[in-house]
């Protein structure tokens, strides 16, 4: 008889060292966009030990930033986040009370 293992993993968010979901992207994003920026500016002609200082104090930041706002927001704070800004702070009606309150003469005919 063949036994079959079952992946316990399906269904589950993408998780690499703690970092969940789209974390893990802005970590993985950030990193290769700091290696390039240290390219260019070696590249350029900028000293050496510069470019490595900068380089490293930047991965140092964007890691640290990553994983707190990690430990702060959860896998889908981002998302919740975005979507609260979108929310209008209150509802404006320029209508006049009466209008809301009379009946629709139309709607009562028909």
């Amino acid at each position: 008889m063949n036994t079959y293992h079952i992946n316990k993993g399906i269904g589950r968010t993408v998780e690499f060292k703690g970092l969940k979901a789209q974390y893990l992207f802005i970590f993985a994003g950030g990193l290769l966009g700091i290696l390039v920026f240290v390219m260019i500016m070696y590249m350029a002609g900028v000293n050496t030990y510069l470019c490595l200082t900068i380089g490293g104090a930047s991965s140092a930041i964007l890691i640290w930033q990553t994983f707190s706002l990690n430990g702060k927001y959860g896998e889908h704070g981002l998302m919740k986040l975005g979507a609260k800004k979108k929310h209008p702070k209150y509802i404006i009606s320029r209508k006049c009370i009466y209008r809301y309150l009379k009946i629709n003469r139309q709607k009562v005919s028909a």
